[in-house]
């Protein structure tokens, strides 16, 4: 996007925007929860399509979520493949026992590194898990 931002058209789209769906910092606990809603409801729109129109709302939402649980609920210095391995290691859970992520070979390269996981993969995940998508990502 190269051409000059028009602010007086920016503003009124923003005000509509922001009262449609009160995507912003998220203020408390009451915000999260919706905020985490957004999220699940925006992982279920695209699915498994990393191209989707609205992949960019989805970093901006899990973004917020992030920065809020940092600042309220801060966990020690994670990677997503950590927090799977904590969360699989908690659960009693092998590499094998993840089919909705793939094979276990699959698994395995995710949690070596030499595999990402997919916004699929994420959204299977923290259904699974109980935990916010931002967890993986």
């Amino acid at each position: 996007m190269n051409a000059p931002i028009d602010v007086t058209q920016l503003l009124p789209a923003w005000e509509h925007f922001r009262r449609a769906t009160d995507i912003a910092p998220i203020r408390d606990e009451a915000h999260y929860v919706c905020m985490t809603q957004i999220l699940e409801a925006l992982l279920d729109e695209i699915g498994g399509n990393e191209n989707h129109s609205a992949m960019g709302l989805v970093d901006i939402v899990g973004d917020l979520i992030e920065d809020y649980e940092i600042k309220r609920h801060p966990l020690p210095d994670a990677t997503g493949i950590q927090a799977l391995s904590f969360l699989m290691e908690q659960h009693g859970l092998r590499q094998g026992d993840l089919p909705e992520i793939g094979s276990q070979g699959v698994v395995s390269e995710i949690l070596t590194g030499k595999r990402e996981l997919n916004i699929r993969q994420v959204r299977a995940l923290s259904e699974r898990f109980g935990v916010s998508a931002a967890t993986f990502v």
